[in-house]
C-alpha cells in the first residue's frame, strides 16, 4: 500500500528522512481493527519523529501520522484515538503508553491497524477531513483548557503562538466555551486570523496584555515562557504541552511562581473519554477545526514543508 514514512533520522534536516512509497499493509490480529484511512492530519509530532524524538532508528521504517478518520472493516465511519497502551486494550496490560508512530505504524497510509478499543464512531455532522484534525492537536487543547487549566465560562486565557494546531484549537474552543481569549503571534496576519476566530485581543509576542489572565496555554516553550508567567493572575495556571522553541528558558521566573502561588501543569494528548466529549462538543455546537490546507497523500512532502516553515494557520490534512 502507499504510505508516507520515516526511512532515516536526521536531527538537523528532518525532511531528509521522509519517504513516500510502498509499505506492507497491516495484518488483522485479535483485538485490533484495520481502518481504511480517508483523511489524516499532520502534527509537529511527525517532524519530531523524523528527528528521532520518541522514534529510535531500530524501529525504522515507520509510517508517520497520529490522527485519522476512515472506515472500519464493517463499513462504519470512525475516528481513531492514537494513544496506545494506556488501558491495556489490544496490547499487553503492562505496556507503557505511546502514541502511534512511536511503537506502531501510523496513519499516513491507505490503511492503519489499531486496538479496536481505540476506534470511535465519527459523528455524522463532521466530515472525514474535519474529524481527522481532532485526535491530537484539538484533543490536546481540549484537555489543556477544560481538564488541566480548569477554566470556566467568563475566565480569561492567554494562548501563545497563534497559528499552530493546538493554539488555534484553544482559541476556537475557548471562544465557544465563553472564555475571554487573548492570543500572541509575531506575525500580523496570524494575529488578524486569531481575532477572526474569536480572540478579544491579539498582540505581538512578548507584548503586555491589557489584563492578567486566569490561565495560559503554552506550546512555544523557551521563547514565551517568561511572558507566560508574567501574564498570570495570582493563583493562575500555566498549562504546557510543547516547547517548539526549546525547553530551556533563560529565566525560569521561580520567584514569581512561588510568590504568586502559580501552578505549572504538564499536559499530553488526552483520554479516549475526552476525545468522545470533544467530538460531541463539535457536533453539537457547530465548532469546526481550522484547516490550513488539504492535500492528497502523495503530496505529503508539501504539507511537511509548510509545517516546518511555520507559515501555516491551522491543520494540514492528507486525504486518500
Amino acid at each position: 500500500m502507499f504510505a508516507v514514512y520515516a526511512a532515516r533520522i536526521d536531527r538537523d534536516q528532518p525532511l531528509n528522512g521522509l519517504e513516500l512509497g510502498d509499505r506492507p499493509a497491516p495484518e488483522a490480529r485479535s483485538g485490533w481493527s484495520v481502518v481504511n484511512v480517508r483523511a489524516a492530519s499532520l502534527n509537529h509530532h511527525d517532524l519530531w519523529s523524523l528527528r528521532g524524538v520518541g522514534l529510535p532508528e531500530d524501529r525504522l521504517p515507520m509510517i508517520l501520522g497520529c490522527d485519522a478518520a476512515g472506515v472500519d472493516e464493517d463499513g462504519n465511519e470512525v475516528v481513531l484515538h492514537s494513544v496506545i497502551g494506556q488501558s491495556g486494550h489490544g496490547v499487553g496490560p503492562r505496556e507503557p503508553r505511546s502514541i502511534l508512530t512511536e511503537r506502531y505504524q501510523g496513519t499516513f497510509a491507505e490503511q492503519v491497524a489499531v486496538p479496536t478499543w481505540n476506534v470511535l464512531p465519527k459523528p455524522k455532522e463532521l466530515s472525514f477531513v474535519e474529524a481527522a484534525c481532532l485526535p491530537t492537536a484539538w484533543l490536546t487543547a481540549y484537555r489543556m483548557l477544560f481538564t488541566n487549566a480548569g477554566v470556566r465560562p467568563g475566565d480569561s486565557v492567554l494562548v501563545q503562538g497563534a497559528g499552530g494546531g493546538v493554539a488555534t484549537a484553544a482559541i476556537v474552543l475557548g471562544k465557544a466555551a465563553g472564555l475571554r481569549v487573548f492570543a500572541t503571534s509575531r506575525d500580523e496576519a496570524k494575529r488578524k486570523r486569531a481575532l477572526e476566530l474569536g480572540a478579544v485581543e491579539a498582540v505581538e509576542s512578548g507584548a503586555r496584555l491589557p489584563q492578567r489572565v486566569d490561565a495560559v496555554i503554552e506550546t512555544v516553550g523557551a521563547a514565551t515562557w517568561s511572558h507566560s508567567i508574567k501574564s498570570l493572575k495570582p493563583g493562575g495556571t500555566l498549562v504546557i504541552s510543547g516547547a517548539t522553541s526549546g525547553d530551556r528558558p533563560s529565566h525560569a521566573e521561580l520567584t514569581r511562581i512561588f510568590f504568586l502561588e502559580l501552578k505549572i501543569v504538564g499536559s499530553t494528548m488526552g483520554t479516549k473519554d475526552e476525545l468522545e466529549d470533544l467530538l460531541a462538543f463539535c457536533a453539537a455546537t457547530g465548532v469546526r477545526p481550522v484547516i490550513d490546507e488539504v492535500l492528497p497523500m502523495d503530496r505529503a512532502r508539501e504539507g511537511f514543508e509548510r509545517m516546518e516553515s511555520g507559515e501555516l494557520f491551522g491543520k494540514v490534512v492528507l486525504t486518500n
